[in-house]
């Protein structure tokens, strides 16, 4: 329960891509007040960018308007791993980037595509697969040095974005490890340096000194405050990436050999004890990096816009009746992926997504189904990690009481937690400022899921067949990367 009289102190800035939240918490991660806003982007030339100018302003703005309220001491950001800026020397020349910061959403030039794949090293250096579009920072140095290399021969850095806003805010360049560690393709985590396109196109020199994330640049610079009438002795912490800082959480409350699973726009597994050689380039798997600079074995689903292909539009947020649920799995109805454009964890499997079985009769059941299907790739994110133990499951699939049923019931094996937090990314971020104290142990609120009530037979053999139809997708030669 969070205690709406306790001080905020800190001031988190969580960047996703779609929305900005500001939230003014407690030093054991309670959100108090939240602003948010739509993260804003513009078309070219030269490409779809995010524009910063209006960003920062409401981001100073909104800090100053916090801290009126709020003893605020500490600032720090987190953000979604796909977000990079190519940056001057000077904080206050406009945004500070030398080149706008590309939207990863969009379609790469050939040419960049096409030169990229021969660069980006394996899957051990890059961590990942090669994603759609811009997802990698790597690709966007890429189109931005093809693209414009006159400019690009200009820049002095290049900044995740927690660091970026860091950067803003105390003149001071750091990268740090979970950041770089979230499929940037720019550092290979297990050997810790740099990839081989960093090496080859001379990049080096773009990537500043490693700092811990939760380590202290120092206060606001002086000009910044004067002009947003910000607290001038804030402290700055480096940063964090989103959901390594949802992890961050449980490590730093003791809970360090579970693997957490956090669910929304992605399904995103993340285990410390999985082993590297287990991992599988062609379903989705991933190497990350916790904010301690070790491998952290990772698997990948979008599950936001598969679960709308399949519920479709405006079906509601009314919690799925397990009748419901039960009917459907009795008469053997199943949606098997993938409905977009990505594999996930079925290689071949882009957009061939279908429903197997009696079709949903109702909006009811189609928002049912799509509960089942989302447990379903949740329980197979965790089976591709190799999880027995423990799993701690949270994130917006959780608002509705049958998803940690569900789950627990398709994994079958191992102890299936769950937290109802639905602030876990600026839990973890603000959970930095306490580090090496035992605050985190405050911030969680752990239940045990109880396995969705029916015969354990039916709910395995649906599992088992819908696996089978899943796997029956066979990659095409002919595809590419993308």
């Amino acid at each position: 329960m969070i205690d709406h009289t306790a001080s905020a102190s800190i001031c988190v800035l969580d960047v996703g891509k779609t929305n900005v939240k500001l939230n003014a918490m407690t030093a054991t991660g309670d959100v108090v007040e939240t602003l948010s806003i739509a993260n804003p982007v513009r078309p070219g030339p030269p490409w779809q960018h995010h524009d910063l100018a209006a960003l920062g302003d409401w981001v100073f703005e909104g800090l100053a308007t916090l801290a009126r309220r709020h003893p605020i001491k500490t600032f720090v950001s987190a953000a979604h791993g796909s977000g990079g800026v190519l940056v001057g020397s000077d904080p206050d020349a406009g945004d500070g980037a030398v080149l706008p910061m590309i939207d990863y959403e969009q379609p790469l030039p050939s040419a960049v595509r096409e030169a990229y794949a021969p660069l980006a090293g394996s899957f051990r250096d890059r961590g990942s697969a090669i994603m759609h579009g811009a997802t990698h920072q790597a690709r966007q140095m890429l189109w931005m040095e093809m693209a414009e290399p006159e400019r690009f021969a200009t820049a002095r850095w290049f900044l995740c974005l927690p660091q970026y806003w860091a950067w803003r805010m105390t003149g001071s360049a750091v990268s740090e490890a979970s950041c770089l560690g979230a499929q940037s393709h720019l550092w290979n985590i297990p050997d810790n340096r740099p990839t081989p396109i960093v090496t080859t196109r001379g990049w080096e020199r773009l990537l500043p000194p490693f700092a811990p994330a939760w380590s202290s640049l120092g206060p606001v610079r002086p000009a910044l405050a004067q002009r947003y009438g910000l607290p001038p002795a804030l402290d700055v912490l480096v940063g964090i990436h989103d959901s390594s800082a949802n992890l961050y959480r449980y490590q730093a409350a003791g809970l360090t050999d579970a693997a957490i699973l956090s669910t929304g726009t992605w399904i995103v597994g993340m285990s410390r004890r999985t082993r590297l050689d287990d991992l599988d380039e062609a379903a989705g798997m991933t190497i990350n990096s916790d904010v301690f600079g070790h491998p952290v074995a990772g698997a990948l689903a979008m599950g936001g816009r598969e679960f709308v292909h399949v519920a479709g539009e405006g079906t509601g947020s009314a919690a799925v009746d397990p009748a419901t649920v039960m009917a459907l799995i009795g008469r053997g109805t199943m949606a098997v992926p993938s409905f977009g454009d990505g594999d996930g964890f079925f290689p071949g499997s882009a957009r061939l997504g279908h429903v197997v079985g009696p079709e949903p009769q109702s909006a009811v059941e189609r928002r049912a189904l799509a509960l089942i299907y989302v447990a379903q790739l949740s329980a197979e994110c965790l089976d591709a990690l190799k999880v027995e133990g423990t799993a701690v499951l949270d994130g917006t699939y959780l608002k509705d009481p049958l998803f940690a049923p569900l789950v627990a019931a398709f994994r079958g094996r191992g102890e299936t937690l769950f937290n109802l937090d639905a602030y876990g990314v600026a839990t973890g971020a603000a959970l930095l400022a306490s580090h090496g104290t035992s605050s985190a142990s405050d911030s969680l609120h752990l239940r045990s899921a109880d396995v969705f009530q029916a015969p354990p037979d039916i709910t395995t053999s649906y599992h088992r067949r819908w696996r089978e139809l899943a796997r029956q997708a066979k990659p095409s030669s002919e595809r590419t990367f993308p």
